[in-house]
């Protein structure tokens, strides 16, 4: 055990608990909608795709860890509903995006399980060479760095867009 992972660990839990702050009081017939202050529709990412979204990543810190990568892996559809490549879409139906609870239990449950395995990690392996080789390498050159940025700047910028979308929706900043 190291301590490298617990301090990933920490700096990842407050982001984790504003989420789920920004969670409450969605009503469930808005969670997959887009904002429409004044009656005007906005393209902007709505609290189904921020949070689906956010659950692609705790499975990361598992896979590129070697580890067991059940207890984050989330459903296969949710890769084609909310990769950086998808597009967030207006839902008014309710049937393209999984439900509020689903996501919100998922978000939870792959977090709190992420921060399990970066706790119970060795300094060493995370302070090993990023083995993705992508642009991002050169701005998380080791492991720890890439999988803290997943586990916190990326969490937090999206969080961003959720706060923004509770304001267009005329709810409190959370």
């Amino acid at each position: 055990m190291g301590n490298i992972g617990s301090m990933i660990a920490d700096t990842c839990s407050p982001g984790i608990r504003y989420g789920k702050r920004l969670l409450v009081g969605i009503p469930d017939n808005r969670f997959a909608r887009l904002a429409a202050p004044g009656g005007k529709l906005i393209q902007s990412n709505h609290p189904a795709f921020v949070i689906g979204h956010l659950c692609l990543y705790p499975v990361r810190v598992f896979d590129l860890l070697g580890q067991d990568s059940s207890p984050a892996r989330p459903p296969e559809n949710y890769q084609t509903l909310f990769s950086k490549d998808a597009v967030c879409m207006d839902d008014p139906t309710g049937v393209q995006y999984p439900r509020q609870h689903e996501l919100t239990e998922n978000f939870a449950r792959f977090y709190d399980a992420a921060m399990d395995r970066l706790r119970r990690t060795d300094d060493q392996r995370l302070l090993a060479e990023n083995p993705i080789d992508n642009p991002m390498k050169l701005i998380c050159p080791t492991l720890g760095s890439l999988l803290a940025f997943y586990v916190t700047g990326h969490v937090m910028s999206h969080l961003g867009q959720l706060s923004a979308w509770r304001r267009m929706e005329g709810l409190p900043p959370g």
